[in-house]
């Protein structure tokens, strides 16, 4: 449950700081910025989060929300937050991302199903570090992906989803 907090989280502070951040209607991830693509009439909002401004407010939310200390110092690691939603993206789209993910090096670590949404967690990670995590939130109506890229180890990334499980 706290993964889906902590995407609220960031969703709530797009919308608080939008006069701080850039939105935009083109995508903003490699893949979703393929113009060869034929995306079939899905619609793209994207955000790029200022972290200076995201932080503060974030770890105040999750010690509000009884947030772990743990979780709190994994918000210090975090460099860089882009946020790309998606209306009207299809299955086949979704299955073309993650082959493009796949072969980009990108490894499946986690799949987490609530209240009929599929939240998948996929890092990339060169050595012990993971250097970009990206997080696709998949409900029937729209598709959110969440690019956050920072400076993690492995059980970091294990106690989010850990968390985010227990809850």
């Amino acid at each position: 449950m706290k993964i889906f907090k902590n995407i609220f989280i960031i969703a709530c502070t797009i919308f608080v700081l939008q006069s701080c951040i850039g939105g935009s209607r083109k995508p903003d991830m490699d893949f979703f910025s393929n113009t060869d693509y034929d995306f079939k009439g899905a619609k793209f909002e994207s955000f790029n989060v200022p972290m200076f401004l995201a932080k503060p407010f974030i770890k105040k939310a999750l010690r509000e929300d009884g947030g772990d200390e743990e979780l709190i110092n994994l918000v210090k690691k975090v460099s860089k937050i882009k946020v790309l939603t998606v209306e009207n993206g299809d299955q086949a789209m979704l299955k073309d991302y993650a082959k493009y993910l796949n072969n980009n090096n990108y490894e499946d670590w986690a799949t987490i199903k609530h209240d009929g949404d599929n939240v998948n967690i996929k890092v990339k990670q060169t050595g012990e570090t993971i250097k970009n995590m990206l997080i696709t939130v998949n409900s029937d109506k729209e598709l959110v992906f969440v690019d956050v890229k920072g400076s993690f180890t492995a059980d970091d990334i294990s106690k989010m989803i850990n968390s985010a499980t227990d809850k």
